[in-house]
């Protein structure tokens, strides 16, 4: 009672799936929109402090021990 190979059964959408889908991302992005304050602080603080030149803003966060 195997499905061979030969046997395709096709590609069809899944609207419940899908649905289900979209609810679970609808309820994520209204549980993650009290946080949006705090990325949208952190992200102009990181774009104030951020250094100028280019270079990483943790440019010297570790030591650079040389190495080979």
């Amino acid at each position: 009672m195997s499905t061979d190979v030969s046997e395709s059964t096709g590609y069809t959408s899944n609207f419940e799936m899908s649905a289900l889908g979209y609810i679970v991302a609808i309820l994520i992005a209204i549980l993650l929109l009290p946080l949006l304050p705090m990325i949208v602080v952190g992200y102009v603080l990181y774009r104030v402090f951020a250094s100028s030149d280019g270079e990483p803003a943790r440019r010297g966060w570790k030591p650079d021990y040389g190495g080979p």
